[in-house]
C-alpha cells in the first residue's frame, strides 16, 4: 500500500502491515457512569473476606501465572438486541395488514347516485402506499451490520465477590478546630507572623511570603467590602450563598487564597475557573455555560490579571463565547474597604451548606461543577491531616495546580487547618527550570512534596548538572497523578534511581488517587504512619480490556505495571462496582469503578439532578441484589481493583476508556505506547491526544500527536507505521486514524496539557489542520455488513400472467399515439426535412426563423468567431466561480438571423461549393467544424441539399490545441469524413504551427472555408430515394469516455421532430429559447432541426457568452416572451452561484420570467433536484412559475425519451430507500426517513415513444416500481452505431434487443441506464393514469462493490456536505478500492482534515471502505458540456499521475 503523498512530494515510503483482529459493539461507552439505576435499602455491612490467594500471587508479580494470557483471537461481541429488531415481525404483519385493509378500500362498490368523476377524484386523493413514518427512526442497522460473536476464549472473571472495604476510623477527641474558618481566625490573632505562603517568580526568587495575620486581615477586608460595599439600585449586589467566579492566574496564588477566604468569610460560595486568554479558549463557551447555570454575576481578579484580559472597544472587559454578563472586582488591596472594628463575619460554619464548587471538565466536552459542603470540606481537611500526618508549622512545596483538585486540599485547605507553610511553585517556573521543585525542597528544608509524575520525568531530564541538591527533609512525596497509572510507576522508579543518592528514602514516595466527585480516594502512608509495604501488579493489557486481572511477566511488552496508590482514607470505606449496567459489586478478579462512601466527598453537580443521584447516591448491591450499606456511596470515575493489604489499585479513567468491540482500552496507555516509539526524537514535548469517535456504530480510536517542527515526512511515516504496529501489538486493537500537526497546534488546558475533548470537536469539524494523516479504516471496520451474495432468479414461466410480472403490473409506459394526434398527409409531406425547407422558404420566405445573440461588446467577436464552451472553459469557469462574475445585465447583441429564404439560399451555396470545390458524391461524410451559429445550421442543410452526410464536430479552442484538438481529428477519422467544413478562423487554427505539435496536420481531408463562397444555385436539389436513407451521424462522449456515433435516419430525424413539436405545443407563431451547445443530442436537434420542421423561431444563445454576461439566458427569455426554454445544467448552475445576490437587480431592469411554462434542463443522467429546486426559489422574484422546471431524458440510442412539454402533469418527486437501491430494488419511503434519497420524474414520455424496464440480466420484463434497465422502442430511435470507438463488440445487441419473454416480438433500443416506472394518482394528456419514469443513474457508471451496486452521485452527494471546504468531489474505482477525489476550495492547510471526513461520511452513509482520498484544487475533475463528470478521464488522469494533487491519502 503507498504512503499518502503530499503535492510535488518524491518520496517513496515503506508500506506499513498491520493486521487488527475485528473488534465490534454496539453503542458507545461515554456517559456510561449516568445511566445506572440506583435502590436505597438498609443491610447490616460485611467484612471485608481475605483476598483471595491467587490475586497475592498476582499482585507480587509471581511467576507462576495461575491464569495464561488468552491469546489475540477474534473477540466478539453481544449482540444488540435491541427493540426494532425484536418487533420486526410484528411490525411487518401490522403493515401487511394495513396494506390488505388498504386494497379492501379501493374495491369497495360506491352509491350509484355518486358521480364517477368525484370517485375518480377520491382515488387520485388517496395516498400510495408506504412504510409509516414512525415518530422516532429505529435504525433497522441491526440486521445490517456485523455482529461477532463472543470469543470462547476470552478471560472471564472466576474469584469470588468483593466486600466493602473500611478505612480507619478517623482520629475522635483530639482538639480540632470546629471549622476551617476557626482555624484561619486563630492562627490569624495568635500567630500573625507565622508564614502561610510563598510565592515564587520565573526566575524561582520569592516575591511575596503572605502570614497567616495577613491572610486573615486581608480576608476579613475582602468580605466585609463583598458584603456591605457592592450595590446595585441600592440592594446588595451579593447575598449569602451567591456564587463567584474566581479568575486568578496560576502565577498568584497569595491573591487566591484571600479571595478563597474571603468568599468563604462572607458565606459566599467560590467558583475558581482559568484565566481566559483570548474570547475563544478551548473550552471557553463551556465554562461559560457553567457560570451562567451557577448564576455567577461577579468575577473577582487581580489587577495584573484584568489588564491583561481581552477587552471591548469601551475599555471593559471583553464578554467571553458563551458567558454570562460578568461585573469583574479587582481585589488588591487599596480597591478594599476596611471594616469597623467591631464588625464580626457572621460565617464560622460546618454544616451541609455549599463551601466551594469545583469545575470539572467531562470526556465529551462538557462542565459541570462539583459542589463540596463546608462539612465535606471539613472532613477532607481531617482526614488529609491524618494520612499524611501533617503536623503544625510543617513546609510543602506544591506544584500542582492551587485552584483545584489535590492542589487546593492540600496547598490551600488543610495547610490552614495545619499552620502550615505552603511554597507554591507556578507551572511557568517548572517550564524554564524543571529542577526548581527539587531545589526548593532542599532550600526550605520542606518535609512534605506535591507534584505529579510529569513533574519526576520532567526533572530527571534536567538533573544531570545538579550535585549539591538533597532530598533527604522529604518525609511524603506525594505523587498526585490521580489515574495515570503507567506514567506514574515509571517516573517514580526512575526518579527513585537517580535521587536514592541524594537522601531521597524509597519509602518516602507516596502516590495518591483523586477524583472531582469523591475527593482523595486513597492515598499511599510511609510505615512510621502504619503503611504497609508498598506492591506492584504487572496485568495482562488483553486480560484488561476485558475488565479482567490477569497476571503477566515483565519481559513481555503487552502489560501493565501498576503501583498501588495506598489505604483508603481514614472514615471512608470503598467498594469496587461494575462498570455497565447496575452497580454490582464486582470479583475479585475484575476490574470495576471505585467507589467511596465517606462525609469527605463532594455533594453534587450543581443544578443537575438527574446524574447527580446517578453519581453521588449509588447504591452498590451484592450479586443477590441486597445493597451493601445504607449510605449511599459516590462513583469515581476510577477504575481499579482492591489488591492485598487492602491496598487500593487504579488502573485508568472511566472518562479515558475507549470501547473498541467488547474490550475495552484505556487512553492513557495507548498514550504510553506511543509515547515509548523514539518519544524524544520525533513527538513534540510528548504532546499526544488519543481519543474515539463513533463511526458506524462502534468507538474508532484516534490519535493526534504534535510532530517535532524539524520532523521530515520520511520520519514522520516511519514513526506513524511504528507506532500503529506498536498499539497493535501491545493492545491488540487497530488505530483508525493517526493525525501529526505542527508543533505548538493542539488545544491547550490550563495547565499545558492537551485540551482533549477540543482536539475532538476540531478532529469532528475538520478543524484541526493536521499536516500529516494515516486512516486504517480496512483493518480497523469490521463491522461491515456481509457482502451481498445474488440469489439466482425465477425462471420466466411462473413469471409472466397477462400483463403481470410476479403480481405487478409489468412495467410499460408510452407517450400519446402519434396516429391520433395528426393527418399522417402531413406526417408524409414533413419526412425529409430538406423538403420542408424549401417549402417554408417557397410560402413564408420572410418569417424569421433563427436569432442568435451575443454578450454585449463581445472583443473580437463576429458571426463565424464565436468560442464555444468546451469542457476545459467550464473548467476555468468553475475555477473562477467563487470570485464574481462581472455582470452587464443587458438583454444582449443580435449578432444574426434567419429567416426561411435566407437559410436556404445559404444552404444552396453550400450544396454548390461541396459538389464544385469539394468534388463530393452523394453518401460522403462531411465534418461541421463551426462555432455555434446559424453558419452551422445553414452548412448542415447544405450537406443534406446535395446528399452528403453531415457530421457537427465542436471546434477546437484556441489557448487549448493539446487537448481539444485530438477529439476533433478523432472525430473526423472515425467518422470517415471526406471533407471539413469551416469558417476562415478555424481553417487558420487547423493547419498553424500550434496545431501541427498536437495532431498530423498533413492528414486532414479537404478543408473548405464557407465564409466567401460564391453566390451560386444548385442544379437539384438531392432527394433521398427512402427515408431509412442515412441524415446525419451524431458523435459525443459519453461520460465513461467512450466516444460514440450514432446513425439517424431521415425517418427517425422527422419522427423526432414531430414528437417534440406536438409535447411542446410549437407552431411558426411561437417563439423559444435555447441556450445549449449545438453538437450533439438533443442540443443539437434543437438548434439544427425543430425550428425547420415546426416553423417557430427560437433564439439562441451560446452557453459560452454567459461567461461575459450571466444573465444573456434569462434576459433573453424575458425579452422575447418565450413560453418554452431549454438549458444544460451547467448554465443553470452558472445562473444560480453568478446571479443568486442580483435578482433585485435585474428585477429593476425589468427582467421579468412569468411567461415561461415549461423551462427544461437537457440531461442524460439522474435529475439534479437540489440544482432545479434552487433555481427554480432563486428566480421565483423574478415571476418564474414554480412549476415550470424540469429536466429531460434522453441517451445515445435515443436522444428525445421524455420531454415535460406543456401539457400534462408537472413532474412528480419520490423517496426511495438509498440500501434497497444498492440490492437493485425499490423501496418507497416518506421524505425525511434515514437513508432516503429524492429522485424527481424526469419529465413526460415523447409521443410516439413506448418505455419498458427490463431486467440487467436475464432480460425479463420486470414489474411496477422495479428497478431495471429502461428499454426504448420509438420511430425516432437511432437506428445504431456508424461506429463505436474502442468497444465494438460490448455494444451490438444495443439497438435490437428483445425481451426474453413475455412480449418478444418488439424490437427495444437498451439506454444503458437504471431506472423504474410507477403508476401514479394523477391523469395524463389521454385521461388514463400517468406512469411516471424515474431515471437512477448509468449502468456504465456504477460502481460494483461489495456485491452491491452504488451509482457515483450518491457518494459524491455525501461527500460534498462532510465539509464546507469540498466544492466537488468525484468518485470511481480503482483495483477494487474506492478513490473519492475532493476539490478544495480553500487553504491548502485545511486538506488534511479532509481525509478522515470523508471517509466517516462514506463509511456511515454507505457503509464503504474508502481506498484513497486525493485533494485537488478547484476545476481539476473534467466535466463535458452538460454539465457532467467524466469520471472516466478523471481515473485516467489519477493513474497516469497528471492531476497535480494538493495530498493523496492511502488508507490502509
Amino acid at each position: 500500500m503507498p504512503m499518502p503523498s503530499k503535492r510535488r512530494s518524491v518520496l517513496v515510503h515503506s508500506s506499513v502491515e498491520t493486521y487488527t483482529p475485528p473488534d465490534t459493539s454496539s453503542a458507545s461507552e461515554d456517559e456510561g457512569s449516568l445511566r445506572r439505576p440506583g435502590r436505597l435499602t438498609s443491610t447490616p455491612l460485611q467484612s471485608h473476606p481475605s483476598v483471595e490467594p491467587w490475586l497475592d500471587r498476582v499482585v507480587q508479580g509471581s511467576s507462576t501465572s495461575s491464569s495464561a494470557s488468552s491469546t489475540s483471537s477474534h473477540p466478539g461481541g453481544r449482540p444488540a438486541a435491541a427493540p426494532s429488531a425484536a418487533t420486526t415481525p410484528g411490525a411487518a404483519a401490522a403493515t401487511a395488514l394495513a396494506g390488505l385493509t388498504a386494497h379492501a378500500h379501493i374495491g369497495v362498490p360506491v352509491n350509484s347516485r355518486v358521480s364517477s368523476k368525484i370517485q375518480q377524484l377520491l382515488n387520485t386523493l388517496k395516498r400510495p402506499k408506504r412504510p409509516p413514518l414512525k415518530e422516532f427512526f429505529v435504525d433497522d442497522f441491526e440486521e445490517l451490520l456485523e455482529v461477532q460473536q463472543p470469543d470462547p476464549n476470552q478471560p472471564k472473571p472466576e474469584g469470588s465477590q468483593t466486600a466493602v472495604l473500611q478505612g480507619e476510623p478517623l482520629a475522635a477527641g483530639a482538639p480540632w478546630p470546629p471549622s476551617l474558618l476557626a482555624a484561619l481566625q486563630r492562627w490569624g490573632t495568635t500567630q500573625p507572623r507565622a508564614p502561610c505562603l510563598t510565592a515564587l517568580d520565573t526566575t524561582g526568587k520569592a516575591i511575596c511570603t503572605l502570614t497567616y495575620g495577613k491572610l486573615w486581615s486581608r480576608s476579613l477586608k475582602l468580605a466585609y467590602t463583598l458584603l456591605n460595599k457592592l450595590t446595585s439600585k441600592n440592594e446588595p449586589l451579593l447575598k449569602p450563598g451567591d456564587r463567584v467566579a474566581l479568575v486568578f492566574p496560576n502565577s498568584d496564588p497569595v491573591m487566591f487564597m484571600v479571595a478563597f477566604y474571603g468568599c468563604l468569610l462572607a458565606e459566599l460560595v467560590p467558583v475558581p475557573i482559568e484565566v481566559p486568554l483570548t474570547r475563544k479558549d478551548a473550552g471557553s463557551q463551556q465554562v461559560g455555560f457553567l457560570l451562567g447555570s451557577c448564576g455567577v454575576t461577579l468575577a473577582l481578579t487581580t489587577d495584573a490579571c484584568q489588564k491583561g484580559l481581552p477587552k471591548a472597544q469601551t475599555g471593559e472587559v471583553a464578554t467571553f463565547k458563551g458567558w454570562p454578563p460578568l461585573s469583574w472586582l479587582v481585589i488588591d488591596g487599596k480597591h478594599l474597604a476596611k471594616p469597623p472594628k467591631d464588625w464580626h463575619p457572621l460565617a464560622q460554619d460546618a454544616g451541609s451548606g455549599t463551601a466551594y464548587i469545583e469545575y470539572k471538565t467531562s470526556k465529551e466536552g462538557s462542565t459541570v461543577g462539583v459542589t463540596v459542603s463546608h462539612a465535606s470540606l471539613l472532613a477532607q481537611c481531617r482526614a488529609l491531616t491524618q494520612a499524611c500526618g501533617y503536623s503544625e508549622a510543617e513546609t510543602l512545596t506544591n506544584v500542582l495546580d492551587f485552584k483545584r483538585d489535590a492542589g487546593l486540599w492540600h496547598g490551600v485547605l488543610t495547610s490552614v487547618l495545619n499552620r502550615m507553610h505552603v511554597v507554591s511553585i507556578p507551572y511557568a517556573l517548572m517550564k524554564v527550570n524543571p529542577l526548581s521543585w527539587i531545589q526548593k525542597v532542599c532550600s526550605y528544608k520542606a518535609r512534605a512534596a506535591l507534584v505529579k509524575s510529569r513533574d519526576m520525568h520532567w526533572s530527571l531530564l534536567a538533573q544531570r548538572g545538579q550535585r549539591d541538591v538533597s532530598l533527604s527533609s522529604l518525609r511524603m512525596l506525594i505523587v498526585a497523578d490521580g489515574a495515570n497509572p503507567s506514567g506514574s510507576i515509571s517516573s517514580c522508579d526512575a526518579f527513585l534511581n537517580v535521587f536514592q543518592s541524594r537522601g531521597l528514602r524509597p519509602e518516602v514516595i507516596c502516590p495518591c488517587a483523586s477524583s472531582p466527585e469523591a475527593l482523595t480516594v486513597a492515598i499511599r502512608r510511609p510505615p512510621d504512619l502504619g503503611g504497609p509495604p508498598p506492591r506492584k501488579a504487572i496485568l495482562s493489557m488483553n486480560g484488561l480490556s476485558y475488565g479482567v486481572i490477569r497476571v503477566d511477566t515483565e519481559e513481555k511488552l503487552s502489560v501493565l505495571t501498576v503501583q498501588d496508590v495506598g489505604q483508603v482514607m481514614p472514615g471512608a470505606s470503598i467498594c469496587v462496582v461494575k462498570v455497565d449496567g447496575a452497580p454490582y459489586l464486582c470479583k475479585t478478579d475484575e476490574i470495576g469503578e471505585i467507589c467511596v462512601s465517606s462525609s469527605a466527598t463532594g455533594t453534587a453537580y450543581y443544578g443537575l439532578l438527574g446524574i447527580t443521584k446517578n453519581v453521588f447516591e449509588t447504591v452498590p448491591v451484592t450479586a443477590g441484589g441486597v445493597p451493601v450499606s445504607d449510605r449511599p456511596f459516590t462513583r469515581t470515575g476510577l477504575l481499579g481493583f482492591i489488591g492485598p493489604d487492602n491496598l487500593v489499585f487504579v488502573v485508568g479513567k472511566l472518562d479515558g476508556l475507549m470501547v473498541v468491540g467488547v474490550r475495552r482500552h484505556n487512553a492513557d496507555d495507548v498514550v504510553a505506547t506511543a509515547l515509548a516509539v523514539e518519544p524524544m526524537k520525533f513527538v513534540y514535548r510528548g504532546r499526544i491526544a488519543v481519543f474515539s469517535v463513533t463511526v458506524l456504530h462502534d468507538d474508532r480510536i484516534v490519535l493526534v500527536a504534535e510532530q517535532r517542527p524539524d520532523a521530515s515526512e520520511e520520519d514522520s511515516f516511519q514513526w506513524m507505521s511504528r507506532v500503529l504496529q506498536a498499539i497493535d501489538s501491545i493492545h491488540q486493537v487497530g488505530v483508525y486514524c493517526l493525525a501529526l500537526v505542527p508543533a505548538n497546534t493542539l488545544p491547550k488546558a490550563p495547565l499545558g496539557g492537551i485540551h482533549i475533548s477540543e482536539t475532538k470537536q476540531r478532529f469532528l469539524e475538520g478543524t484541526l489542520h493536521p499536516c500529516n494523516v494515516l486512516m486504517c479504516p480496512h483493518t480497523c471496520v469490521t463491522n461491515l455488513p456481509k457482502p451481498r451474495q445474488k440469489q439466482p432468479e425465477v425462471g420466466p414461466a411462473s413469471m409472466v400472467v397477462g400483463n403481470l410480472v410476479a403480481g405487478k403490473r409489468i412495467a410499460q409506459a408510452s407517450g400519446r399515439e402519434l396516429a391520433h394526434l395528426e393527418d399522417s398527409d402531413q406526417a408524409r409531406k414533413f419526412l425529409f426535412l430538406a423538403d420542408v425547407l424549401q417549402w417554408r422558404a417557397h410560402t413564408t420566405p420572410d418569417h424569421p426563423l433563427f436569432l442568435l445573440l451575443n454578450a454585449k461588446e463581445h472583443v473580437g467577436y463576429k458571426e463565424g468567431e464565436a468560442v464555444v464552451l468546451t469542457s476545459t472553459l467550464w473548467q476555468e469557469y468553475r475555477t473562477r466561480k467563487h470570485k464574481k462574475l462581472h455582470n452587464n445585465e443587458s438583454p444582449g447583441t443580435v449578432t444574426s438571423t434567419a429567416t426561411c429564404v435566407q437559410l436556404h439560399k445559404r444552404a444552396e451555396r453550400v450544396a454548390a461549393a461541396l459538389m464544385e470545390k469539394g468534388r463530393l458524391n452523394v453518401g460522403d461524410h462531411v465534418a461541421l467544424v463551426y462555432p455555434p451559429g446559424v453558419d452551422l445550421i445553414a452548412a448542415f442543410y447544405g450537406c443534406l441539399y446535395c446528399g452528403c452526410v453531415p457530421v457537427t464536430v465542436r471546434p477546437p479552442h484556441p489557448q487549448n490545441l493539446g487537448t481539444t484538438l485530438p477529439t476533433v481529428k478523432m472525430i473526423v477519422e472515425v467518422s470517415k469524413s471526406a471533407c471539413v467544413l469551416t469558417t476562415q478562423a478555424v481553417t487558420r487554427l487547423l493547419r498553424s504551427k500550434e496545431a501541427a505539435a498536437a495532431v498530423d496536420v498533413r492528414t486532414w481531408p479537404t478543408i473548405l472555408d464557407t465564409d466567401d463562397i460564391p453566390k451560386r444555385k444548385v442544379a437539384s436539389i438531392f432527394r433521398p430515394p427512402s427515408p431509412d436513407v442515412l441524415a446525419y451521424l451524431d458523435f459525443s462522449v459519453s461520460t465513461t469516455g467512450i466516444l460514440a456515433g450514432v446513425k439517424m435516419s431521415h425517418a427517425a430525424t422527422s419522427a423526432l421532430c414531430r414528437s417534440i413539436k406536438l409535447q411542446c405545443e410549437l407552431y411558426p407563431s411561437r417563439q423559444i429559447a435555447i441556450c445549449l451547445d449545438p453538437y450533439c443530442g438533443l442540443g443539437f436537434a434543437l438548434w439544427c432541426l425543430c425550428s425547420v420542421y415546426s416553423g417557430h423561431q427560437s433564439v439562441l444563445v451560446p452557453p459560452l457568452e454567459l461567461e461575459s454576461n450571466v444573465s444573456l439566458w434569462l434576459s433573453a427569455v424575458s425579452q422575447y416572451r418565450a413560453r418554452v426554454t431549454f438549458c444544460s445544467y451547467s448554465v443553470m448552475e452558472m445562473c444560480t452561484r453568478g446571479l443568486g445576490t442580483q435578482t433585485g437587480v435585474l428585477r429593476m431592469k425589468g427582467v421579468n420570467l412569468s411567461c415561461v411554462r415549461t423551462c427544461m434542463v437537457v440531461a442524460e443522467e439522474r435529475p439534479r433536484i437540489a440544482l432545479t429546486q434552487s433555481f427554480s426559489k432563486l428566480f421565483k422574484d423574478l415571476g418564474l412559475p414554480a412549476r415550470a422546471v424540469s429536466t429531460t431524458f434522453g441517451c445515445r440510442v435515443n436522444v428525445a425519451i421524455c420531454l415535460q412539454g406543456t401539457a400534462g402533469p408537472d413532474p412528480t418527486t419520490v423517496y426511495v430507500d438509498m440500501r434497497a437501491l444498492r440490492h437493485d430494488r425499490v423501496r418507497l419511503v416518506e421524505r425525511g426517513s434515514p437513508h432516503s434519497l429524492p429522485l424527481m420524474e424526469s419529465g413526460k414520455i415523447l409521443p410516439g415513444v413506448k418505455v419498458i424496464i427490463a431486467h440487467t440480466e436475464t432480460k425479463g420484463p420486470l414489474g411496477d416500481s422495479h428497478l431495471g434497465e429502461i428499454w426504448v422502442s420509438s420511430p425516432h430511435n437511432a437506428t445504431g452505431y456508424y461506429t463505436v470507438y474502442g468497444e465494438e463488440a460490448l455494444h451490438a445487441d444495443h439497438f435490437s434487443a428483445r425481451l426474453s419473454f413475455g412480449d418478444t416480438q418488439t424490437v427495444w433500443a437498451r439506454t444503458g441506464y437504471l431506472g423504474f416506472l410507477r403508476r401514479t394518482e394523477l391523469t395524463d394528456a389521454s385521461g388514463g393514469r400517468h406512469d411516471a419514469l424515474y431515471v437512477v443513474g448509468s449502468l456504465d457508471e456504477t460502481l460494483e462493490l461489495r456485491g452491491m451496486r452504488y451509482h457515483p452521485i450518491d457518494i459524491e452527494t455525501s461527500v460534498i456536505r462532510a465539509h464546507r471546504s469540498i466544492a466537488e468531489c468525484a468518485v470511481f474505482t480503482w483495483t477494487n478500492l474506492l478513490v473519492v477525489v475532493v476539490e478544495l476550495d480553500g487553504l491548502e492547510q485545511d486538506a488534511l482534515d479532509l481525509v478522515a471526513l470523508v471517509t466517516n461520511v462514506v463509511l456511515e452513509e454507505h457503509y464503504l471502505v474508502v481506498g484513497v482520498v486525493v485533494i485537488v484544487d478547484p476545476g481539476v475533475i473534467p466535466i463535458n458540456s452538460r454539465g457532467e463528470k467524466q469520471r472516466m478521464h478523471l481515473r485516467d488522469g489519477f493513474l497516469a499521475d497528471q492531476l497535480d494533487p494538493i495530498y493523496v491519502a492511502y488508507n490502509m
